[in-house]
C-alpha cells in the first residue's frame, strides 16, 4: 500500500529552506563543486618592453628605431606629463599594482598571458616601424605574477630578430614559464604547454599567430628555421591541423585551449571568418576555450555550447599611457578574466571579469564611473553574441549565458 505524506505546509517550507538551490548557468555564486572545478586567469597583451621596461630594475639601452620616437624614454617621459613624475626603478610587482591582490584573492589555478616582446639584449632589431624588447634581467615581472604560460605567437615577439626569440625562450625556460606559439623550428612553436594542476588535471595550451594581426609571413617557424606558429589562414585544413594536435595529447578531463592572436588593433566588429573558425575550434579539433588577443582594447565575449570564446581580450599592461589616439576605445581600461570550467563536463561553470586600470605603467582599481563605461561598453558588444554583462557592487562584472 502506498504511504501517503502528511507534511504540513510549515515542514514543506522548512524542507525547501534547507536544500540548496540549484546552480544558475553564469552565476558567480553557485559554488558547488568548485573543489572540482578549474579557474584560469587569462588577460591579452603583455607588452613590458619599451617604455615598462626602462622604469624596471634593469632597463635595456633605450635606443628604438621608430619615426616616431628615438628613444624609449619618450614613452615615459609621456606618461610623466600624463599622471606625474615616477620615482625608478619600481619593484618588480609594481606594474601588476592592484592585479596582485584580485589575484592572490581569488587563486586560480593557472595563469595564461600573451607576452607581446622580446625578451633579449640582442641588437638584431628588425626594420618593421615598433620593436618591444625587456632586458632579460627583468623577466622576475613575470614569475612575480606567477604566470605559468605566455603565449609568443604574436607581432612583436621577433623584433629583435631570431636571435631575440631564442633568448626569450631561453629566458622563459630558466625561470621555469612556459612558452607557446613560438619556438627554435617548428616543432617546437606548436608543441603544446602542458600545466598539471595537482589531482584536478591538465590546462593544455596552444597558441596559433594569424597574419591578420600583423605578424609577417616570414616569420613562419620552418623545421629548420625558428619562428611562430604561424596560421596562414582560417580554413578547414588549419581545423583539421588543429584537430591531429590536439588529439594526439588531450585527455579525458584535460582543459585546451587555444591562445590565438589575430584581428585588428581597433574596432569591435568580429569578422564572420572569426566567428567560424573559432565555432570548429570548439566542435571539431577538441577545444575548449578560445582566448583571442591583439585588439587594444576588449571585444565581445561569446558561449558557443558551452564553451567560452573571448575574440579580443585587449592589452593588459602597455606603455601607451599619453599617447594620443583612440582615446574613443579607453584602452587604458582593461579586464582580468576569471574563468571557471567543469574539466569532466566539459562547460563553462562561471565566468568573472576585474576591470583595472593602466596609469603610471600599473594597474590599478577602477572608479565606479570607469566600470560602469567598461560594463556598458562591453555588455552592447557581448548582446550581439547572447550573453550580457552584470556589474556589482565592488565593480568586479560577472559574464551571464
Amino acid at each position: 500500500m502506498k504511504r501517503r505524506s502528511f507534511l504540513t505546509n510549515a515542514a514543506k517550507t522548512m524542507l525547501a529552506l534547507a536544500s540548496p538551490a540549484p546552480a544558475m548557468v553564469g552565476d558567480s555564486y553557485a559554488r558547488s563543486n568548485d573543489s572540482q572545478l578549474i579557474t584560469l586567469f587569462l588577460c591579452g597583451d603583455v607588452m613590458t618592453g619599451r617604455g615598462i621596461d626602462q622604469i624596471l630594475p634593469h632597463p635595456s639601452d633605450p635606443r628604438i628605431y621608430e619615426a616616431y620616437m628615438r628613444s624609449a624614454q619618450g614613452y615615459l617621459s609621456l606618461a610623466e606629463r600624463r599622471s606625474g613624475p615616477l620615482t625608478k626603478p619600481v619593484d618588480f610587482a609594481y606594474i601588476w599594482g592592484d592585479a596582485l591582490e584580485e589575484l592572490d584573492r581569488l587563486r586560480p589555478d593557472v595563469r595564461i598571458v600573451n607576452l607581446e616582446t622580446s625578451v633579449t639584449k640582442s641588437e638584431d632589431w628588425v626594420p618593421k616601424g615598433i620593436n618591444y624588447r625587456m632586458h632579460p634581467d627583468n623577466v622576475s615581472c613575470i614569475t612575480t605574477a606567477k604566470i605559468d604560460c605566455c603565449s609568443l605567437a604574436n607581432n612583436h615577439i621577433l623584433d629583435w630578430g631570431e636571435g631575440g626569440l631564442i633568448e626569450t625562450l631561453e629566458t622563459l625556460e630558466r625561470v621555469e614559464v612556459k612558452a607557446v606559439g613560438a619556438g627554435r623550428n617548428l616543432d617546437e612553436a606548436s608543441a603544446p604547454g602542458i600545466l598539471e594542476i595537482g589531482k584536478k588535471g591538465r590546462v593544455i595550451v596552444f597558441a596559433f599567430g594569424s597574419a591578420t594581426s600583423g605578424i609577417p609571413h616570414d616569420w613562419a617557424a620552418t623545421g629548420s628555421r625558428p619562428g611562430v606558429n604561424f596560421l596562414e589562414d582560417l580554413s578547414d585544413s588549419a581545423i583539421q591541423r588543429i584537430r591531429l594536435q590536439v588529439r594526439a595529447v588531450k585527455r579525458p578531463g584535460d582543459v585546451v585551449i587555444a591562445s590565438v592572436h589575430w584581428g585588428s588593433n581597433w574596432g569591435y566588429h568580429i569578422p564572420a571568418a572569426q566567428k567560424s573558425f573559432a565555432h570548429k575550434l570548439l566542435d571539431d579539433a577538441g577545444i575548449d576555450i578560445v582566448h583571442g588577443h591583439s585588439s587594444h582594447h576588449p571585444k565581445g565575449i561569446e558561449v558557443y555550447n558551452e564553451k567560452p570564446i573571448l575574440y579580443g581580450c585587449g592589452d593588459f599592461l602597455n606603455d601607451y599611457e599619453g599617447i594620443s589616439g583612440h582615446e574613443e576605445f579607453r584602452s587604458e581600461l582593461v579586464l582580468m578574466y576569471l574563468i571557471s570550467v567543469d574539466p569532466f563536463g566539459e562547460k563553462l561553470v562561471r565566468f568573472e571579469i576585474m576591470p583595472l586600470e593602466i596609469k603610471r605603467f600599473r594597474l590599478n582599481k577602477v572608479i565606479r564611473g570607469d566600470a560602469e563605461w567598461l560594463r556598458n561598453t562591453l555588455d552592447r558588444e557581448c548582446k550581439k553574441l547572447g550573453t550580457r554583462v552584470e556589474l556589482n557592487a565592488d565593480n568586479s562584472m560577472k559574464l551571464r549565458f
